[in-house]
């Protein structure tokens, strides 16, 4: 079920993804999270190139993922980006990949914001904290519910 405070990317599992088990390969979840947050961002107005003029760079400091079902190649898939916490210089990220309504996989990632030239850790910038703490509050906020194209 969609949620209107939720970014949402429609994915379809590619063949290189999937393993000797016939399913998606957990490695490459955290590739379609990143894909998901791309989208996430750049539906909120903030592209590679907005990032970067604003001094915003973050990383990946701890991932939690948690399957409840296999995705098989070819199936159609949506990713859905939910923001948590946002904290001074790091924020969650809450990830759900649904097939067909149903959750196969959840998923919490913390990013702390790092400044681009790699001299260390940054507060979240106020253009980065505005589009989370707008997507977190919802359809009443400026942002809310977004859709975005994904592999098809």
């Amino acid at each position: 079920m969609l949620d209107a405070n939720e970014f949402v990317m429609p994915w379809k599992a590619r063949y290189f993804e999937v393993d000797q088990q016939g399913v998606v390969f957990n490695a490459w979840y955290l590739t379609w999270f990143d894909e998901a947050m791309s989208g996430f961002l750049i539906h909120h107005g903030l592209d590679a190139e907005a990032l970067d003029r604003e001094g915003i760079d973050f990383q990946l400091v701890r991932s939690e993922i948690d399957w409840r079902s296999g995705v098989r190649w070819g199936e159609a898939v949506q990713i859905a980006v939910r923001p948590g916490r946002i904290g001074t210089t790091s924020f969650d990220i809450h990830f759900s990949v649904r097939r067909t309504g149903h959750e196969t996989c959840a998923a919490k990632i913390v990013y702390v914001t790092v400044a681009p030239d790699g001299s260390g850790k940054r507060p979240v910038p106020d253009a980065m904290r505005k589009i989370l703490l707008a997507a977190a509050a919802g359809p009443a906020s400026a942002h809310g519910h977004g859709r975005a194209d994904g592999p098809a």
